[in-house]
């Protein structure tokens, strides 16, 4: 490990850097080594150590005067006196640098980033990448300040690469370069040496622990795979004679692999373990969670077994925060819909209802907008089953049935946390519908969800559910329904005209034909033609004329034509405007909204 050295003398020779510019012996190098050491903090780190209580004045003394005989660096003579460990002195450097410190026990590395830098220079620096995205590398190393090791890393990553250094001490990094380098971590080399047999004690068996293990290794691998292929959720689905590995990626099933059913036992025992479920139970359903650092990313996986006659079926959700919780106007909302959306949540009071069935994209809208409205002067609690995203400065429950924080007594219980925005997961019951009623005519903006094919469902089904027509039209802000479309490459969609029949399913003239667009497939699509998802939304927004019409018990279709004279897009229409602008095919739009009336 290289530290800071704390000599009596405030020499600018001494430090990591100026460690790295003498056996460099390049005049060049040594400038740069000086100008990043100016940069240091200006508390030594010896001090510092002694400020925080972690050694004594006499110790540090002790480390002083050995170092001086010895010549070795500053925090590795702490390390071996025994005076700190390395995780701690590895926190305070971490600070005192002002960069992140890297825990590797909770991250997974993608090998074909790690192995872009020859292991020799790995070892040699003490450097391993973590992840690279946006011509950003993210580097652990042992020395932040080594200018000259950032240097030779950057000859061997594209051009413009910016290289951003995270601390991890020594033993950590070569525990990780002996993981990347002398192991096996494609899935397809893990696979051959799990057959072969290349290693005497490649055991195929989910209990043992570490890298050396080939199970740990490939399902650390089919982890990092599917994040980087843009997965939701893994299937591991098991058959008579073998198991087959499924991927939803964009709404959509794809196979990518298949193993033989001898596999099994030992991936399902690894997966367990790593979402803390019992090994032992495979009669009944499992949930777990796991959570992970990869490619740079915070990832959480829900985890679900499920037995079946061949054996125990797992899905995985992958959670991507980054991904996920994104700002209102990137959800692919048309600027008429964002700007209906935004005067729906200046309202101080009332409900605020998100439809559609699963998978499509509820949480995320919710969670972007209560990200939108977050801020120090709002106190906003959530009642979740379970929490999915954890967000800064709001209080997030997760509901547990069978005890006292379910969903009524949830409720109850943020009604007494002076709260100014609820969010309520699900309405489910006529209990929880009417304690979301009573939140929102106390004066607390209420958000939650509720499974209706369009917005204007939501209506008749509250009311189905018991809750009174004037309790309803005194609280309903504003219901919103949305599905997600697959959205066309914009790299290789092929515009063309309409057909006549087409031109009818869009309401336009078939003299004039409307130009769309058609999938078609290239290298950054991965030759699917589409690429992404975006939102299909209708907004319904409950005025005083339609609160009337709701206390009233008028039809579905007054009702529907009060709103469309108020400006109401319908989700078919929305969905028919993205393919008239070529962010859809017509294709998806039938697959995805009902248009069988224009059919």
């Amino acid at each position: 490990m290289t530290m800071s050295n704390h000599s009596a003398k405030s020499d600018k020779s001494h430090g990591p850097l100026a460690e790295s510019a003498k056996t460099s012996g390049d005049e060049v190098v040594l400038a740069q080594v000086e100008s990043a050491a100016s940069t240091q903090p200006p508390v030594r780190l010896g001090e510092k150590l002694v400020h925080l209580g972690l050694i004594s004045p006499d110790q540090l003394q002790i480390v002083l005067t050995e170092q001086r005989n010895t010549k070795k660096l500053f925090g590795a003579i702490l390390v071996e006196m025994g005076f700190v460990t390395e995780s701690a002195l590895g926190e305070v450097l971490a600070e005192s640098s002002g960069t992140e410190k890297f825990d590797p026990k909770s991250t997974m590395l993608d090998s074909t980033v790690v192995r872009r830098i020859p292991k020799e220079l790995a070892a040699r620096h003490k450097v391993i990448p973590v992840s690279y995205e946006n011509e950003t590398l993210q580097l652990a190393m042992a020395d932040v300040y080594n200018v000259l090791a950032i240097d030779q890393v950057r000859r061997h990553m594209p051009k413009n690469t910016k290289i951003v250094p995270i601390y991890c001490t020594d033993s950590e990094i070569l525990e990780l370069i002996d993981q990347y380098y002398d192991y096996e971590i494609s899935v397809d080399g893990i696979l051959r040496e799990i057959e072969t047999g290349i290693r005497e004690n490649a055991k195929l068996d989910g209990r043992q622990e570490g890298y050396i293990n080939p199970t740990v290794r490939l399902v650390n691998a089919l982890l990092v795979d599917a994040i980087k292929a843009g997965a939701s959720d893994i299937h591991f689905e098991p058959e008579g004679t073998f198991l087959r590995l499924r991927y939803r990626i964009d709404g959509q099933m794809q196979q990518v692999r298949s193993f033989h059913r001898d596999y099994w036992s030992a991936m399902a025992v690894r997966v367990k373990i790593m979402s803390g479920m019992n090994i032992a139970e495979t009669r009944n359903p499992q949930d777990g969670r796991i959570s992970y650092t990869v490619l740079g990313r915070e990832v959480d996986f829900r985890v679900a077994t499920q037995p079946t006659v061949h054996g125990e079926n797992i899905v995985m959700r992958l959670l991507d925060k980054k991904k996920s919780l994104v700002p209102l106007e990137y959800l692919g909302f048309s600027d008429h819909n964002i700007a209906v959306l935004k005067k729906l949540i200046k309202r101080p009071e009332g409900i605020i209802i998100v439809t559609g069935p699963t998978g499509s994209g509820k949480t995320t809208t919710l969670y972007s907008v209560l990200a939108y409205i977050n801020d120090i002067e709002t106190n906003i609690m959530t009642l979740e089953d379970p929490v999915e995203y954890q967000l800064p400065l709001i209080r997030q429950s997760s509901v547990r049935e069978g005890t006292g924080l379910d969903w009524i007594n949830g409720i109850k219980s943020l009604m007494r946390q002076d709260p100014d925005i609820i969010f309520v997961g699900e309405v489910r019951d006529e209990d929880t519908a009417l304690m979301a009623v009573r939140a929102a005519l106390t004066g607390h903006q209420v958000y939650t969800t509720l499974h209706t094919n369009d917005a204007m469902g939501a209506i008749p089904r509250l009311s189905d559910i018991g809750v009174p027509a004037h309790l309803l039209a005194g609280s309903l802000i504003g219901c919103l329904a949305q599905r997600l479309a697959r959205r066309l490459c914009p790299h290789c969609r092929k515009p063309r005209l309409a057909t006549p029949e087409e031109c009818h399913i869009l309401g336009a003239d078939s003299g004039k034909p409307v130009t769309i667009c058609d999938p078609g497939g290239c290298e950054k699509c991965n030759h699917k033609g589409y690429k992404g998802r975006t939102a299909i939304m209708e907004i319904l927004r409950v005025d005083k004329g339609m609160d009337e019409l709701i206390a009233t018990h008028a039809t579905r279709k007054a009702m529907t034509d009060y709103a469309l004279a108020g400006g109401f897009i319908t989700m078919a229409q929305d969905g028919i405007n993205k393919v008239m602008a070529g962010e859809i095919s017509l294709g998806e739009l039938i697959n995805t909204i009902d248009l069988t009336d224009r059919l």
